[in-house]
């Protein structure tokens, strides 16, 4: 199946065409470091991270640019509140964001630009866009003027500037006393007594938000590449703004081939957000529940739908990622070390071929997740059986490795996979004669209708960390991970 993407531009499924045939450019927004990553941060980058790891699965060579805005309004009132340099707040949300994303498995971009390090850059796209009209010199800074490319209004919304004004958040640029036009957007800021500040032809001061991304993605990538992404809260008014800067710029269009878009997180059904007091940070998320957990939540849906971060979710998420792990694992440790290629065993080639149809239409997460459940069924199956077989386990290890490790990203390595078995063999020794005795409890409790004593007993399983779970065929149990 050819690879298909949605464009947010044509608001349709595209098929994926790079510039140059087999190398791909691709450029994501990435944070603004004021405070430690949340659990938005972490879908974005995983959504990017997984469309960067299948692009390279199919034989892409991807170049991968994500940035750092590390001058910002909020930085610099986070480092006047505390009294510190504003780039000690950037590195050492930096430094957090790093660390988290490495727990998530996130793997890092081939680059990561900073705003700071590029002014040079952004200054000389501010000049170009005076010299080609697009732009003024005002008392307080240079403005981009977007009536003098109308034809780009609503490039990404289908709407005009306007009518989605209201729904842009925060970051929408307040009337200025030298704009000519509300919607026009600031290049450069002239800097206020205190503020860090670099020199311009128009005077001391920083860039505006938009510009930096402009300058950031055509120094790394180029006057033309394949693929522009973020959160979908991006697409107003931050990346309407490139698009008119790049394109303004460089006189053609369009510099970006395709535009994604990943869906926002939700806490309960409702935005996350600070002020609503339902905001997780990435760290407050892995204080409860394991970093591939996490991760598995954040792909269970296509990434471009929003996701509900809620507690059933979770759950759903620990007990998925469980049984791949603990089948995962005891395939690995019987299989002892043997490798056998899955071609020619049916059941997990036609799993196979239904990923990477999934996968090819849109980068489809939830279908991958299914086919990754469906073959643990076989695998789960087939260590119970009567006859082990590590050569056939090692065909199913050797699948998983390569979808659920090397596409999805939920598996631990090898050796970790094994430690943590050989962890779990040793405490199912010494708490098994316990959980025996109280799953006979509790079966008796079942069958005489007391459900209340059932679900203290299991309430009790669980303060162990033994997960039950009842089937047709009876009772199991096993380590939660």
């Amino acid at each position: 199946m050819t690879l298909r993407v949605y464009d947010t531009r044509s608001r349709s499924k595209r098929i994926f065409k790079p510039l140059i045939d087999g190398q791909v450019g691709i450029y994501a927004c990435g944070i603004t470091p004021y405070s430690p990553s949340h659990i938005g941060h972490a879908r974005q980058a995983i959504a990017f991270d997984i469309i960067v790891r299948w692009l390279r699965k199919t034989g892409f060579k991807v170049n991968y640019v994500s940035n750092f805005t590390d001058i910002d309004d909020k930085i610099i009132s986070v480092s006047s509140a505390e009294g510190v340099e504003f780039l000690e707040v950037a590195n050492r949300n930096i430094h957090d964001y790093f660390q988290v994303m490495d727990s998530l498995n996130v793997l890092r971009a081939n680059s990561y630009p900073r705003v700071t390090e590029t002014i040079p850059e952004i200054i000389e796209m501010i000049q170009d866009l005076i010299d080609k009209k697009h732009a003024y010199v005002t008392d307080d800074g240079v403005y981009f003027e977007i009536d003098t490319a109308p034809e780009k209004y609503g490039q990404l919304t289908g709407q005009t500037l306007d009518m989605v004004r209201k729904g842009a958040g925060g970051r929408v640029e307040n009337t200025g006393s030298g704009k000519r036009d509300h919607r026009d957007f600031a290049l450069w800021k002239l800097a206020k007594e205190g503020e860090p500040n670099w020199n311009s032809p128009w005077g001391k001061g920083r860039p505006g938000w938009h510009i930096e991304c402009s300058a950031m993605s055509l120094k790394h990538l180029g006057e033309r590449f394949d693929i522009h992404g973020g959160g979908t809260d991006l697409v107003f008014p931050h990346h309407e703004a490139e698009i008119f800067q790049s394109e303004c710029c460089l006189g053609h269009e369009p510099v970006v081939q395709y535009w994604l878009h990943n869906g926002m997180i939700n806490i309960d059904g409702e935005k996350m957000s600070k002020s609503v007091g339902n905001f997780w940070t990435v760290r407050d998320a892995l204080e409860k529940i394991d970093p591939l957990v996490l991760r598995y939540a954040l792909i269970n849906a296509p990434y471009r739908q929003p996701v509900d971060f809620n507690s059933v979710m979770i759950d759903d998420s620990i007990s998925h990622h469980g049984r791949l792990l603990n089948s995962y694992s005891k395939a690995l440790h019987s299989s002892e070390g043997l490798r056998n290629d899955y071609i020619g065993i049916d059941n997990l080639v036609e799993a196979a071929d239904r990923i990477r149809s999934g996968m090819d239409d849109d980068f489809n997460t939830r279908i991958a997740l299914v086919e990754v459940q469906s073959v643990v069924k076989y695998l789960a199956s087939l260590i119970d059986s009567d006859e082990k077989n590590p050569l056939l386990m090692s065909s199913y290890v050797q699948w998983l490795e390569e979808f659920a490790g090397g596409v999805l990203g939920i598996l631990p390595t090898p050796e970790e996979a094994i430690s943590k078995y050989e962890d779990k063999i040793l405490r199912r020794s010494e708490i098994t004669a316990r959980v025996e005795s109280l799953l006979e409890m509790r079966k008796s409790a079942r069958a005489s209708k007391n459900w209340v004593e059932s679900d203290r007993i299991r309430d009790e399983l669980t303060e162990i960390g033994v997960v039950v779970e009842d089937g047709p065929e009876g009772t199991k149990w096993r380590i939660s991970e």
